[in-house]
């Protein structure tokens, strides 16, 4: 007598994610249990796509029933060594599975699978890990809001402090953009390279941009002075949320209060296409990023971050904010920007 369809032994496997009827179940999975875009294999595939790191994945089955999935990025660098990281170029991830046993079985499978593809580090960006990870929860905190019933009532969420900056932007003859054709792309792009070079960071390559795009629900707003772009972002939306990705302004920006403006126009924006939530995304705890949101009335949520090293190697270390990469940090925000957006795709590339 077979054993019944309860007793099924649960299962670890990878996946193809180029399959598309594979990659359509684990979209469903992801849905039915409310994961993040990052979680998605559509994800996974549009960073493949854009910036050269291969899409992976693992699923635990039971009876021919998903029962978890942990959604990998294998990121490769000269620099900074090879890992694999879910989510690659994200800030969620981790594992998605309906009980901890499931989530032990994906953390123990991934590290298998690191040691088979000679990546000596994994980075679970959220998701239960279980024992033998390294789990941190004072690194970085998310941010998420409701948003407001309408745009005079969106304004008076705003901390008074950080409301008066935003009025000075709204007082500003600005023109702001919304969309996702080549335009936006080029103007969101220019804003951008230049903002992470200010900054000492590397810019992605556009080509990434442009696969998030056009594999995601993505677009661009962007805040136009006398027909220059001084801010843009490039924001994502998943499951009634929008989250501000990629977004960054010129220094002609900051004075003018442009990047206020952007948001709380995205905020407005973003309700008139049917959101219902603002996700600030993630920022270093007691980083300036951090104290900005905190003004804007955003109530910061430790986030949990697990990683696991190898036996006999070294914590892979792309951190901007360690100490071994102040000195290229200052070199970078020196550098002609022609230079750096010429140079910086090749390095952004294994960041991950």
């Amino acid at each position: 007598m077979n054993a019944p369809f309860a007793l099924a032994r649960e299962s670890v496997h990878a996946v193809d994610l180029h399959q598309p009827d594979e990659a359509a179940r684990i979209e469903g999975f992801v849905a039915e249990h409310g994961g993040s875009v990052f979680h998605r294999p559509a994800w996974l595939l549009a960073v493949e796509e854009g910036i050269s790191q291969r899409a992976r994945g693992l699923v635990a089955e039971k009876g021919g029933r998903l029962t978890g999935w942990l959604p990998l990025t294998e990121v490769h660098s000269p620099i900074f060594g090879r890992m694999l990281a879910s989510s690659g170029f994200a800030v969620e991830g981790g594992v998605l599975a309906q009980n901890d046993v499931t989530a032990c079985l994906l953390g123990d499978a991934v590290q298998k699978l690191a040691l088979r593809l000679s990546c000596p580090t994994v980075e679970l960006r959220g998701g239960f890990a279980g024992e033998g990870w390294q789990v941190r929860q004072d690194s970085h905190c998310g941010f998420i809001a409701p948003l407001a019933e309408d745009d005079e009532a969106q304004l008076t969420a705003i901390p008074r402090k950080q409301r008066a900056e935003v009025r000075k932007g709204l007082k500003h003859d600005f023109a702001v953009t919304t969309g996702a054709a080549s335009l936006e792309r080029a103007a969101h792009y220019k804003v951008y390279a230049e903002s992470v070079r200010n900054l000492g960071t590397p810019v992605f390559p556009q080509s990434l941009f442009d696969s998030v795009i056009n594999r995601l629900d993505a677009d661009i707003l962007t805040v136009w002075n006398e027909g220059t772009p001084i801010a843009s972002v490039l924001s994502l939306y998943h499951d009634g949320a929008v989250m501000p990705y990629w977004g960054g302004g010129t220094w002609d920006a900051r004075r003018l209060r442009a990047n206020d403006r952007m948001y709380y126009e995205l905020m407005l924006h973003a309700r008139k296409r049917g959101c219902d939530r603002f996700d600030f995304g993630r920022s270093k705890t007691g980083s300036g990023a951090y104290h900005f949101k905190k003004n804007w009335g955003f109530d910061p949520q430790p986030l949990s971050y697990a990683s696991w090293t190898a036996p006999g190697h070294e914590a892979r270390d792309a951190d901007p904010t360690s100490a071994r990469h102040q000195s290229r940090i200052a070199l970078w925000k020196k550098l002609p920007l022609p230079l750096a957006n010429l140079v910086g795709p090749y390095i952004a590339r294994g960041l991950g």
